[in-house]
């Protein structure tokens, strides 16, 4: 006989109901969402390379740089952003409240959701300082910077000739250096 467990309805409920199991769901208005788990070579690079950027220029003691296998609470859920950055909390937990930085990787499913509601989930959370959206067949990247309590964006970046400075966190993203050999 093959039992169901009920759906969780709450975040603390899906991240306890999640762990362990097989592919990928954030918990997004009281529902379970099914993710996409396949991604092109293109995100993927792209994805490690920023990664790997951003944390190359942060003290990892003061700072958690990591991609979408750890997840952030929202006001309507959990999600888990291609890459984030946070201050390091307890090492047990299975999501962070407070991110600093979240970037998302578009792909032709989540275009509208990466500018609209998980957009709108984002910038709700008052810790964060930059929502960055990048694109995987060109070298764009729109950013969201955050000034008191008001938002700055998207502003479009485009071309790899640009280098983009994240006031909030003191870094740069170097645009030549994520595409090159990725898109044109």
């Amino acid at each position: 006989m093959n039992v169901q467990s009920r759906l969780p309805t709450t975040a603390d409920e899906f991240l306890a109901w999640n762990e362990g199991r097989q592919g990928k769901r954030e918990f997004v208005k009281g529902r379970v969402v099914e993710i996409m788990i396949n991604v092109t070579e293109r995100h993927y690079r792209l994805a490690a390379r920023l990664l790997v950027q951003i944390a190359e220029q942060l003290d990892p003691i003061e700072y958690v740089v990591g991609s979408a296998d750890f997840g952030v609470k929202t006001r309507d859920g959990v999600r888990y952003p291609d890459v984030m950055v946070h201050r390091p909390s307890d090492p047990a937990s299975l999501a962070t409240t407070v991110p600093l930085l979240i970037a998302e990787i578009l792909s032709p499913s989540s275009m509208s959701d990466d500018f609209g509601q998980k957009a709108q989930d984002y910038l709700a959370l008052v810790s964060l300082e930059h929502y960055v959206v990048l694109s995987q067949d060109e070298a764009a990247l729109w950013l969201w910077t955050r000034h008191g309590n008001d938002w700055e964006g998207p502003v479009l970046y485009r071309g790899r000739a640009e280098a983009i400075f994240l006031a909030g966190l003191g870094i740069s993203l170097d645009l030549a250096k994520l595409y090159a050999g990725i898109a044109n």
